[in-house]
């Protein structure tokens, strides 16, 4: 099941835990990705929280916890190869796993109809 944020995040959530990327939306918007910087595992944080950055040759962006949780593993391989979030941002390019402090928060997100409405 994915969902989405009108932050532009992606959440594919099993079993409790959501895999949390950004869309490829954002990261054409961003263009190419020179540096990533993650949150901590083990670190908590409230919807809409400053969970990671994301550096390009355009812009520094913030990444948004899309719901409440506590991080419970991170992506280094994209703080090695930043490029991995532009050639795939909803595969091997996630950020973050977060242990969800209420699945059922995940209901008032976008599904991916609707985020393809926001984004035109």
């Amino acid at each position: 099941m994915l969902k989405f944020t009108e932050e532009h995040e992606w959440l594919k959530i099993e079993g409790g835990v959501a895999t949390v990327g950004i869309t490829t939306h954002a990261a054409e918007q961003l263009g190419d990705l020179v540096f990533v910087e993650l949150p901590e595992v083990g670190a908590t944080f409230s919807k809409g929280g400053d969970a990671a950055t994301v550096e390009s040759v355009k812009a520094a962006s913030d990444v948004y916890c899309p719901l409440d949780g506590e991080i419970v593993e991170v992506n280094e391989a994209i703080t090695a190869d930043p490029s991995l979030v532009n050639s795939d941002p909803q595969g091997a390019g996630w950020f973050f796993k977060l242990k969800l402090a209420n699945v059922a928060d995940a209901d008032g997100l976008m599904d991916e109809a609707a985020y393809k409405e926001l984004v035109g």
